[in-house]
């Protein structure tokens, strides 16, 4: 059965299983079957179905099912970038891990490691930490004591050097470093303490400090220099990692020597009472020339030290 109300109309299946009733313009239709097809105007049925003392209410269920759809959607977006992020960091740590290990293996072709833990280096290491009571002995006033730890200081030079030239497996590549800085240690040590109790001048002072500061500088930027890539704090102070060897000129050995005879003879003064000598102002000036003249041996001497690199197999 067709029932046409209003000029705009929709076409609309509607099963109708009981009676409908259809109110519209103040008629009444009555419309019963199994099935019927009526046509209304757009919109009157859902006007109907919604309004109700003149307010139209707001279509809840359908806010609710589209709030819904619109969470689930959202959580599935922010699940797959929380994947890709997650894929991406994987693949990043896997990158680093692995550029980590060819720096690892490209470093460790460059660098010789050595055995430092030998009887020169450990004579070296005593004679720098005995050189501070050395000097405190000096400013007490205990020149017989101080003689004879310098004594012993000098022995154990003369020893480190000839185990290391007589034992191969003895020798390393950081003694070459430790010796000569045991020495300026101890040096400075001793001229700091004479100079504090007025037995040796000042300028001299001045002037065998200078050059070991400079020297033991000169070291630090060596080791930096010579360190491969990657160069951090750990590894420049690994001293495992042989980078570079020193070869100290003949000026500076012959300095070294001059320096030590010098501090020797100043701290007997007031032991065999010759202070304040001719012979030893002479001795003070020679010292002072070969300071020098060490120094700028080294400014001008380019083969003073010598950067390793590991031997091919």
């Amino acid at each position: 059965m067709l029932l046409t109300l209003g000029t705009h109309t929709v076409r609309r299946s509607v099963p109708v299983l009981s009676e409908l009733w259809l109110l519209r313009a103040g008629c009444r239709a009555r419309v019963s079957a199994a099935a019927a097809t009526v046509l209304i105007p757009p919109g009157w049925l859902d006007q109907r179905r919604y309004t109700s003392g003149g307010k139209k209410k707001p279509p809840r269920i359908v806010a609710s099912v589209k709030s819904v759809e619109g969470s689930e959607l959202l959580q599935n977006v922010l699940q797959k970038n929380k994947q890709l992020l997650q894929e991406r960091r994987d693949v990043l740590v896997r990158d680093i891990r692995v550029r980590k290990e060819k720096v690892k293996e490209r470093v460790e072709e460059v660098i010789e490691r050595e055995n430092v833990a030998t009887v020169p280096n450990l004579l070296c290491i005593g004679r720098i930490v005995a050189s501070p009571y050395l000097g405190y002995v000096i400013v007490q006033g205990e020149f017989r004591l101080a003689m004879g730890m310098l004594i012993v200081a000098g022995l154990t030079d003369l020893a480190d050097g000839w185990i290391a030239r007589h034992w191969p497996h003895q020798a390393s590549r950081l003694g070459s470093f430790l010796d000569p800085m045991a020495d300026k240690v101890l040096v400075g040590s001793l001229v700091i303490a004479m100079s504090y109790i007025d037995l040796l001048p000042l300028w001299l002072t001045a002037m065998i400090l200078f050059r070991d500061v400079f020297l033991i500088g000169a070291g630090f930027v060596i080791r930096y220099i010579s360190l491969p890539q990657p160069r951090t704090l750990s590894r420049y102070f690994d001293v495992t990692h042989a980078t570079a060897q020193l070869a100290p000129t003949f000026v500076s050995k012959l300095n070294t020597a001059v320096q030590l005879a010098a501090v020797a003879a100043t701290l007997g003064a007031p032991i065999f009472n010759y202070v304040d000598h001719a012979y030893l102002h002479g001795l003070w000036y020679l010292t002072g020339f070969t300071t020098v003249a060490a120094a700028l041996s080294y400014l001008t001497n380019k083969d003073t030290y010598q950067i390793l690199r590991k031997k091919s197999s």
